[in-house]
């Protein structure tokens, strides 16, 4: 490895210092995302912020998309270190306002890393099915990922943040979702990259049990982790999805 491709690697690994991680959440906001035929929320991993989701967002939205994401706060008021029950818990909230205020009644959730499993908390344990049209996760770890020891030791051992302990191999929050069923008729597709350290590709990939018809595994190469989020390869796949569970609804509506 040659010392140039070195921060290529940590850069894909962990995202772009000044873009992603000193930029606060600068996403322009658009209030307009509720008047598409399709809306996708956005959803961001552990100690990042949305600023990632900036490539992702303008792609979706050339593509007939409206789309909408939210600070999750957490250190210094941005950096998503809540947990992930307590933040799918206030996302809920937060969407049945939108829901009521709007008008919107279904969207497509795509979440990256940590922002994956808060989104699978919220469709399986707080009526999410009710509102979730599909879930396309980027590098989650479904079955906790080794790398969260980092985190844990950074965290104060839980005393900051508890995420990372339920992101772990076997922690409790993810024995419960594997416990309880992924509703069968929501689309729900993995995708994730042989070449992500912080999230390893086995730590993602999702088993389906019995009546689970509705899952998919989609692997990629040469990607680190956070540029899954920014990967045009990643994003054709993310777009295949979309399009696809949009034509399955489009198609339960008209029967």
């Amino acid at each position: 490895m040659s010392p140039l491709s070195l921060p290529r690697i940590v850069r894909g690994q962990l995202g772009s210092i000044r873009r992603v991680y000193l930029r606060g959440n600068r996403i322009v906001r658009r209030d307009d995302f509720a008047q598409f035929d399709q809306t996708v929320l956005l959803l961001h991993g552990f100690f990042q912020t949305r600023n990632v989701w900036e490539v992702m967002e303008d792609r979706l939205r050339d593509h007939g998309y409206g789309v909408f994401s939210f600070d999750l706060g957490g250190l210094l008021w941005r950096f998503n270190t809540r947990s992930i029950p307590e933040l799918a818990a206030t996302i809920a909230e937060k969407l049945e306002g939108i829901c009521a205020r709007t008008g919107l009644e279904r969207f497509h959730i795509v979440g990256h890393s940590k922002g994956g499993i808060i989104a699978r908390y919220y469709v399986q344990n707080l009526g999410g099915d009710k509102r979730t049209k599909s879930l396309t996760t980027l590098g989650s770890p479904h079955h906790g990922t080794p790398t969260a020891a980092i985190g844990v030791g950074l965290m104060a051992g839980g005393l900051i943040s508890r995420s990372p302990l339920q992101m772990l191999p076997g922690s409790p929050l993810l024995r419960l979702l594997r416990k309880d069923s992924f509703p069968p008729w929501i689309p729900f597709a993995s995708i994730y990259s042989r070449h992500d350290m912080v999230c390893p590709w086995w730590c993602s990939v999702l088993r389906p049990r019995r009546g689970e018809t509705g899952m998919a595994n989609h692997e990629v190469r040469k990607v680190g982790h956070t540029a899954l989020t920014t990967d045009p390869t990643v994003y054709q796949l993310v777009r295949k999805q979309l399009d696809g569970a949009s034509r399955v609804w489009a198609e339960r509506m008209q029967t």
